[in-house]
């Protein structure tokens, strides 16, 4: 696969994610959604349900990753690809290296809990078992504008 077709592949998974990010703001969540492919495949998708569920653990990701293992059998996500639209926090960057997911595709960086770069590394620490490939800035723009939105409304 070229750069460019890959790049296109990454961003129409994206939109997936992107569609979760729109349903958790839709019930009063803040908006990151996660998608999780396999072979190129759709395998989960959720957004965010921490109000929904009234559980601080009911990130997009973590909902995401529970719902692919689940599909697959087995707590091992091997061959599968996350796609967030916010750099994971501690909590899902830690979920993200038990699932030995190879790659993670992220919309926005998060500059004030993200643990794939900004804040922490979690997912290229040295000391663990396992380091997934990260793809960076997929769709930033939009992922960052749905955040900006959402908080600027509640703020305003």
């Amino acid at each position: 696969m070229n750069r460019d077709t890959e790049l296109a592949a990454h961003e129409a998974a994206m939109g997936l994610a992107i569609e979760q990010a729109r349903l958790a703001e839709a019930h009063g969540d803040v908006p990151i959604g996660a998608t999780i492919l396999r072979d190129g495949e759709p395998l989960a998708s959720a957004g965010n349900e921490r109000e929904l569920r009234c559980d601080p653990t009911a990130h997009a990701e973590i909902l995401a990753i529970r719902a692919a293992a689940e599909a697959l059998g087995g707590w091992r996500l091997p061959a599968t690809t996350l796609y967030v639209t916010l750099e994971p926090c501690a909590m899902c960057a830690g979920a993200i290296v038990l699932a030995r997911i190879p790659t993670v595709v992220i919309g926005a960086p998060d500059p004030k809990a993200g643990a794939a770069g900004s804040v922490l590394d979690v997912l290229a620490e040295p000391a663990l078992n396992h380091r997934p490939e990260v793809i960076t800035g997929v769709r930033e723009q939009e992922c960052a504008t749905l955040l900006r939105e959402f908080f600027s409304t509640r703020r305003g």
